[in-house]
């Protein structure tokens, strides 16, 4: 396998070659208050790859510290996830483990000078902080003794004042260019039951407190975050330096007695990249508005971009991380095309993926010069291109089920397939000609009567004969019934979170993003296990449904067309 370049592994490999760490440690610390997306595989791959790659280790760190959004529902999701794509983790932590250390690392920076209790409210602190042209005023509380911060902000924790009504913040610069070190806010009061802590806290840290914090205590070398965090470094700097767990043992102390293990090290927060896609929102408030408001089916609905929706859809984990992979890492946020993510997929399936057959919308063919009883089994291969795939049966008799759209009456001009008087190869089987359309009532086509070519079956010497086309089949005898899901792109414009015109997101919901249709599928495709992909032949590839598949009810997802079809519409 050829070695990966980007610039975050040439960070990685200068500082192992010069001695700065002895090992690698990463972690990825989503927040649980949603599930994880397509955005988060890229986080994943990296942050636990990266330490695998290097002989290093990778925490799962749930940053729990906004207790009224988050749910134990999400812990549970966001943890089979990442073991879904092919991952484990050297230590779960959350950062509530960690809540008296960043409470006796708050009374540490008071006593330095370094923080204070201020009396402002959120709308105060906006207009004091100022703008990117102007500084910002110092908070009126800032010259407040460090005993009077110890001792409001030890109230604080006693849940003596109401929410909202102070906050600990850092004293750093209000006329700092960057704004986030205007003095941000540490913790602030909320007085909401925690999911692993229950009522013990009245206040909580903020993120960029507890995250950098969390990273120290557990000797995090390499603190990888997405772009929108570089304006945030210094303050993140800034809270490691000033606390200085590693110089500060006597601040560890409660987690010593728990147990956990620690290493305080000082970590360096390197930024990459978001991955973005177009055809697709990834805004957990968005996509929470599209299950609460019922427009989706949920945050496993195949057309989600959560992980838990495409991997209904059929996606896999070694399509994922081949799509990270192609991607690549950068620093330059930029909108990729879908078919990228995709493209992978297919790429993915088409070597792994057996084939079926399979009819998405029936038309009866019957072979007239076949006998009523007529009855045999055909060998096919698995797979074209993998011998270690082996072969199936596949029974065959005189009446048939093939897609109405490989038939036309009235054929336009470079059709292929079967027409009256026309030859078409069935796929496996022969040659055979149309020489009746039966119709209903209406003129429809129901039905079309043909002939079976005794000399064209395959070894056969008429097996060379030339025609046009080769069409897929199902024996309308041995076929099991199905239900087929064909699932498309959620939104029918490029970029659905642009508003101009006063639209927003729902405004491009694809009404043809699924249809659910009745069709047919060989008896080995119906004995499938849930989640495994097939290609159907001619139509592309599609997965058993991980909730609703049954032998004696099949339910098959389409995971993606055999080709880009939205690029031919364009």
């Amino acid at each position: 396998m050829p070695v990966r370049q980007d610039f975050i592994r040439q960070i990685v490999r200068d500082d192992l070659a010069s001695g700065k760490h002895r090992a690698i440690r990463t972690r990825f610390p989503p927040e649980p208050n949603g599930y994880l997306h397509i955005g988060h595989a890229k986080a994943i791959c990296l942050d636990f790859g990266i330490a695998a790659e290097f002989g290093g280790s990778c925490n799962l760190r749930f940053d729990d510290t906004n207790p009224a959004r988050e749910d134990p529902e999400y812990v549970a999701a966001i943890q089979e996830d990442v073991r879904w794509l092919g991952f484990d983790w050297a230590g779960l932590r959350h950062a509530s483990d960690y809540f008296e250390v960043f409470y006796r690392a708050a009374e540490k920076l008071i006593r330095q000078g370094d923080a204070f209790v201020c009396d402002l409210s959120a709308e105060e602190v906006r207009a004091y902080r100022g703008s990117l042209t102007e500084p910002g005023r110092d908070s009126p509380f800032r010259g407040r003794s460090a005993d009077e911060n110890l001792d409001l902000f030890r109230r604080m924790r006693a849940g003596e004042f109401a929410d909202g009504s102070r906050t600990l913040r850092a004293k750093i610069d209000m006329a700092a260019g960057n704004i986030n070190l205007r003095d941000p806010a540490l913790y602030r009061i909320k007085q909401v039951e925690h999911q692993n802590t229950g009522h013990d806290w009245p206040i909580y840290p903020m993120y960029d407190y507890a995250h950098s914090l969390s990273d120290a205590i557990e000797g995090i070398t390499h603190s990888l975050c997405t772009l929108e965090f570089e304006d945030h470094r210094p303050l993140y700097d800034w809270c490691v330096d000033k606390v200085d767990l590693a110089h500060s043992p006597e601040l560890l102390q409660p987690l010593t007695d728990k147990g956990l293990p620690l290493e305080a090290a000082k970590p360096r927060q390197i930024e990459f990249s978001r991955l973005n896609f177009n055809f697709l929102v990834m805004s957990k408030r968005k996509l929470l508005a599209l299950v609460e408001g019922g427009l989706v089916d949920g945050w496993d609905d195949p057309r989600m971009p959560t992980l838990q929706g495409i991997r209904r859809r059929g996606y896999t984990p070694s399509a994922l991380r081949l799509m990270v992979d192609r991607v690549g890492i950068s620093k330059q946020n930029s909108l990729l095309d879908i078919s990228i993510l995709e493209g992978a997929l297919r790429d993915d399936l088409d070597a792994a993926a057996p084939r079926r057959m399979a009819v998405v919308d029936p038309l009866k063919l019957v072979l007239t010069n076949l006998g009523e009883g007529h009855e045999e089994l055909l060998q096919f291969a698995n797979h074209p291109k993998d011998e270690s795939l082996g072969e199936r049966s596949i029974p065959f008799a005189r009446e048939l089920w093939i897609e109405r759209e490989d038939f036309a009456e009235v054929p336009p001009k470079g059709f292929k397939r079967l027409t009256v008087g026309g030859d078409v190869r069935l796929r496996g089987a022969g040659i055979v000609r149309c020489d009746e359309v039966v119709k209903d009532a209406g003129g429809n086509v129901v039905e079309l009567h043909c002939t079976l070519d005794p000399e064209s079956r395959p070894g056969m010497e008429g097996a060379n004969r030339k025609v046009k086309g080769t069409i897929h089949w199902v024996s309308a005898r041995h076929a099991v019934p199905a239900e087929i899901r064909l699932y498309d792109r959620l939104f029918t414009v490029a970029d659905p979170d642009d508003d101009a015109g006063g639209k927003t997101y729902t405004d491009y919901l694809n009404p043809d993003s699924r249809r659910t249709v009745r069709g047919f599928v060989e008896p080995a495709a119906a004995q499938a296990a849930p989640e495994q992909s097939f290609q159907f032949e001619r139509i592309g590839y599609f997965v058993a449904d991980r909730r609703d598949h049954r032998s004696d009810a099949p339910v098959f997802n389409r995971s993606v067309t055999l080709r880009d079809t939205w690029a031919q519409k364009g």
